[in-house]
């Protein structure tokens, strides 16, 4: 496909040159890599505070929806020289260790859309103290695969919250489920996080049989909306809010307020082609950081009920 006037006067807006700009990511909307950049662009004042001075993992897809997609860890070769990195060593005493890029630069994330990264995978810990993360996430996933089963599982999760005292925030996963994120004081190491969302999906679960599991086998899921609290493992990650995904309509992982998890939602709705009408509202998730919180109260109110 030839590179036309309106392409290349995009492109001139951008502070890195974007390769194959005009290949098409999303075949049936139309959305091209150059689109996927220019939004990146746009957003990346909303999306900073949650990758600034975290470890990313890549899944990259060349080829948009159309090829394949593949993860990848260690920093690639083709980032800017310079770009932030922070070196882990393996767990198994083989001396291996990953490079990881550090988000927080707008070249950094804007290179890594260059390279096919279309979703931002984000850890919750920073590169300076990465082992204590800045959140809790439960990511609820619907066995249905409809986002009106996740909608109701979330604010059951809301209100086990609030009998916690724990300050939470939702949004859509930008797939067929969605995240609760809590923001925590720096302290806990990430097992103890872990630990304790383990202990508070499994009480949530056991309040609401019927609805909810946290059954790993999805055959023994039977249908229910599955409470996963494995994304607060060391190394894991969980998509960014305001991160695209690799599905039809290019939809947004959209911050929510509260008042919008209603299980007649579309989360196909909040898309890559209209998201500049939603960020024409005010920013639900506006007062994240400044609601950091400490676990060892709700650890101490959990184990009281």
């Amino acid at each position: 496909m030839k590179t036309t006037r309106k392409t290349q006067s995009a492109s001139a807006k951008l502070p890195i040159a974007v390769s194959h700009p005009d290949k098409v990511f999303w075949p049936e909307e139309g959305y091209t890599k150059l689109d996927l950049v220019a939004y990146y662009c746009a957003i990346f004042p909303k999306l900073s505070p949650y990758v600034k001075d975290h470890m990313l993992s890549l899944e990259r897809c060349p080829d948009g929806m159309q090829g394949e997609c593949f993860f990848q860890k260690q920093k690639p070769k083709g980032m800017p020289p310079g770009t932030p990195t922070k070196r882990i060593t393996h767990a198994d005493r083989t001396g291996k260790f990953t490079d990881y890029v550090v988000g927080g630069s707008l070249i950094t994330q804007l290179a890594l859309t260059n390279l096919g990264c279309i979703a931002v995978h984000v850890m919750a810990s920073r590169a300076s103290s990465p082992r204590q993360p800045d959140w809790m996430c439960i990511d609820i996933d619907p066995e249905s695969g409809i986002f009106g089963d996740a909608a109701r599982a979330g604010l059951h999760v809301k209100a086990a919250l609030d009998d916690l005292k724990l300050v939470s925030y939702a949004k859509t996963s930008g797939s067929r489920g969605m995240h609760v994120l809590v923001p925590i004081r720096t302290g806990p190491d990430a097992d103890e996080v872990l630990a304790f969302a383990e202990s508070f999906v499994e009480r949530v679960a056991a309040a609401h049989p019927d609805e909810l599991t946290v059954e790993h086998s999805v055959a023994a899921r039977r249908g229910r909306v599955y409470l996963d609290p494995f994304r607060n493992g060391f190394g894991q990650t969980v998509v960014a809010p305001y991160s695209v995904r690799r599905r039809e309509k290019a939809p947004i992982s959209t911050p929510m307020d509260w008042s919008e998890v209603k299980h007649t939602l579309v989360p196909s709705d909040f898309n890559m082609g209209n998201f500049a009408e939603r960020l024409k509202c005010a920013d639900p998730w506006s007062d994240f950081f400044e609601n950091r919180q400490s676990l060892k109260d709700a650890a101490r109110l959990l184990n009281k009920l």
